[in-house]
């Protein structure tokens, strides 16, 4: 069975019912997520043998998020425990023309107090096929910036394959640069994902934000200057239409360079019953099907339709078998 090993920020997160306003009745929803974890359990859905890296306080919230994982099949070895808290982000949903709002209470977290030197990436890699992090935790601090880096240095050592989404989160990043520490990360990386906006932000890559942006021309145009300066072996890049709260666009492209070909996906129009999440369940459909051996534009059409159903699902984790994603693909050919 291949393994994939996932490293970031697990945290609480707190949602009121149905399409209620933060704190309109005195009810909040708990769920847990975050990018990698996301990730990690979308895998463990579709078979793969999934683990996952972290470090959450030593309390009862920080043995429930351990629970959490374990539930849905993730390995939890990887998991350590230390620090204060687990950091929290409060999600709204919206509706209609009322937009989802995040509102993130994360600083002094266990993760992003964490020590670089607690994580034995020879021990943790043991024997994995492929390594995932994002974007958003060398934003999180110098410790998780230093872990990240260490993590993709032992991959390359070891001959794991290594991705990265690059999760683009402004706040996170304010008065910094994001693309110094960007770069280095995803340098070499096997499989780069992210969309034409973060790429623009945390790489200096592509045209500026306008309507030819997302054309097949400055996809391809993108793809390309990223895999010659930075020698990333495929690029997939997303695209999110939002044409209310309640209902997306969703449509994908995978550039490889290998044969400079550009593959693009069906566009899905989802009513969307939670965003939260989607990007992650494309990462984590992508990586299956490209262990699984998929040819590269059959990856790109399962992955994309795996995010599609994502939104479908209350939560930010994508509880949909690779079976569920096939006999979907088939039904609507």
């Amino acid at each position: 069975m291949k393994r994939v090993v996932t490293f970031g920020e697990l945290m609480l997160r707190l949602s009121p019912p149905g399409q209620d306003r933060l704190f309109q009745q005195p009810k909040l929803r708990t769920f847990f997520g975050g990018s990698e974890a996301n990730v990690a359990a979308s895998l463990a859905h579709f078979g793969i043998r999934s683990d996952y890296v972290t470090r959450v306080p030593q309390n009862a919230v920080g043995d429930a998020a351990v629970a959490a994982m374990r539930a849905e099949g993730v390995g939890t070895r990887g998991m350590l425990r230390g620090g204060d808290r687990l950091g929290i982000y409060f999600v709204e949903g919206g509706a209609d023309v009322r937009a989802l709002r995040v509102v993130y209470d994360r600083a002094g977290s266990a993760f992003a107090t964490l020590d670089p030197a607690d994580f034995d990436w020879d021990g943790l890699l043991g024997g994995a096929d492929w390594l995932h992090l994002s974007g958003i935790t060398p934003a999180l601090g110098d410790g998780p910036a230093r872990a990240a880096q260490d993590a993709v240095e032992h991959a390359r050592r070891s001959g794991v394959r290594v991705s990265v989404d690059l999760n683009y989160r402004p706040a996170l990043w304010t008065g910094r640069d994001p693309r110094p520490v960007t770069r280095a990360l995803v340098g070499g990386c096997d499989l780069l994902i992210g969309n034409p906006g973060a790429v623009r932000a945390m790489l200096g890559v592509g045209p500026d934000a306008g309507p030819d942006a997302e054309s097949d021309d400055a996809l391809r145009a993108s793809a390309e200057a990223i895999a010659a300066d930075l020698g990333c072996r495929a690029v997939a890049l997303t695209r999110r239409e939002v044409i209310t709260a309640g209902e997306h666009g969703w449509s994908t492209a995978l550039f490889d360079p290998q044969t400079s070909t550009l593959h693009r996906s069906r566009r899905w129009q989802v009513k969307v019953v939670d965003r939260v999440g989607g990007g992650d369940s494309f990462a984590a459909a992508l990586l299956h099907a490209t262990l699984a051996g998929r040819a590269p534009a059959d990856a790109l059409e399962f992955a994309t339709a795996a995010s599609a159903l994502k939104l479908t699902i209350p939560g930010d984790f994508n509880r949909v078998t690779a079976d569920e994603v096939d006999a979907l693909l088939q039904r609507t050919a």
